[in-house]
Formats: C-alpha cells, structure tokens, sequence
C-alpha cells in the first residue's frame, strides 16, 4: 500500500515503520543525554540532519553535497565528543541484559565471574559506620561495585584489604586521617582501596546543594554497576547513588534495605 503525503511524498508502510524507529531512537537518545554537556549539540545535529533531508527532497544539489559532507566528516567527531554518553549506554545496555549472575549461567563459569557477597554482619557495619559518620558530622563517599571492573579507580587510591568494619572505616573518614580525602572502595565483604578518586558527572541540572562528594558518586554510577554512599560534611545527611539517581536516606533501616535489595538483585 502506497500513501500519499503532500502531494509530493510518497511513503510504503516500511517507509512509515521506518520512521517511527528512527523516532524512537532519537527519542531514546534524546532522554540519554537529556541535562547533559552534550544536549546542545545533539539538538544541533538532528538540526542539520532534518536540513539535509529537506534539501534533498527540494533537489538542491549543491547544497545537499555540502550537508552531505559535513555530517559524513562529523561521524568522527561524534563519536569523540559522545564517548562519555556511549560508554554509559553500553555498560548501562550490558547491565540490564547481562547473564545470570547466580554462578550457574555458562558465560559467568567461563569467565570467572563471582558472585558478589555481602553478609548482613558487613552490611551493619557499614551502615553503622554511615550512622556515626552522618551523626558526627563527618564526610563520607563509599562505592561498591558489583560486576563491573573499576581497577583503573582502585589503582588511584591506596589498596586496604581488610574485613568490613564500623570503626575502621570511622577512622579512614576521620577529617585528621591522611586517607579521609577520597572514596573508600568496598568489595564483597573487604575494604579493598581508600583516597581514591573518582570521575565527576557532567550533567548540568545537579541542585546546588550537592557537593563534590555527591558529584562523584553520581560519576561513577553513571559509568559503571556501583552503589555508592554519600554522608555530608555540611549537613550529615546520608544519600545513596545508583545509576546516577541520588535518594535520600531517613534513617539506617532504609539504607540497609536499599543495600539488601541491591545485593538481592545482582545474586537474582
């Protein structure tokens, strides 16, 4: 079936599919990179895409050659102004279609991967630890990765190794310790890494009441499958980040069931 649009456009129903899978891209993308550095220039290529189609339905060859090249040059260009945006969709894309992460999908035996563990003793220690920290008014970032590799974030800091305690990570956030400046980085059931530095969001709609600390948590969230804990120095209000949303927390039991339910659904 043939429709006739205008008078002078004539679209198939593939054309019309087409369409709205194009729609839905540029939807999606759109809602990617919305509050970012990168909305201005996203608006601006789909500007110059919509020019060069209106060009080439006018028969303008000049200027269709002149688009054309523009935007086949820009290809290039793209991909290194959007690395940020596209390694946060692929790992994001990854995440939510990743396998079974129980020990009994194939991929994750051949691939070594382990099931993340942490008990419910870690698990009050570090919200204890959370507790005293935001009622002494002392700041605190903490990050815990899941599957994803931040090896890269780890070797910034200095490497701990040892067991999940309340008065040990107290003393690494103590303003007067030389490791307090920085993230202390938990895996399974150890404190693997402290002073460790962590990439800053670029989005540009953050409140203004966030700090650097909560700025950071946001980075690493965005990039890679982390949780992160954020105790404010001003304010002692205790945030948890995940995929770059910040929720605020009223009081321990909340943050041990955000901490429990994300642990339940990487072992899920």
């Amino acid at each position: 079936m043939v429709l006739a649009l205008f008078g002078f456009l004539n679209l198939s129903l593939m054309d019309v599919l087409d369409i709205i899978l194009v729609a839905l891209i540029i939807y999606y993308a759109f809602r990617w990179i919305r509050g970012s550095s990168a909305m201005s220039i996203f608006v601006a290529i789909i500007s110059l895409y919509v020019l060069r189609v209106i060009v080439d339905a006018l028969d303008m060859r000049l200027m269709s050659a002149i688009m054309g090249t523009v935007l086949d040059v820009g290809v290039i260009a793209l991909i290194v102004i959007f690395q940020p945006e596209i390694r946060r969709f692929l790992i994001n894309f990854g995440s939510r279609y990743k396998i079974a992460t129980n020990g009994k999908g194939f991929l994750n035996k051949l691939f070594g991967r382990q099931e993340p563990k942490m008990d419910s003793v870690s698990v009050n220690e570090l919200t204890e630890a959370c507790r005293y920290m935001s009622e002494a008014m002392t700041g605190a970032l903490i990050v815990i990765p899941h599957f994803d590799n931040i090896d890269d974030i780890i070797a910034t800091g200095d490497k701990i190794d040892a067991r999940i305690s309340r008065r040990l990570i107290m003393n690494l956030f103590f303003k007067n310790s030389p490791l307090h400046d920085g993230a202390v980085i938990i895996n399974s059931d150890r404190i693997v890494a402290a002073r460790c530095t962590l990439p800053i969001t670029e989005r540009v709609n953050i409140p203004p009441s966030f700090g650097m600390r909560h700025k950071a948590a946001i980075g690493i969230s965005e990039i890679t499958d982390a949780d992160v804990i954020v105790v404010s120095e001003e304010t002692g209000r205790i945030s948890f980040v995940k995929g770059g949303n910040v929720t605020p927390i009223k009081n321990i039991n909340e943050l041990k069931l955000l901490l429990g339910s994300s642990l339940t659904e990487e072992q899920a």
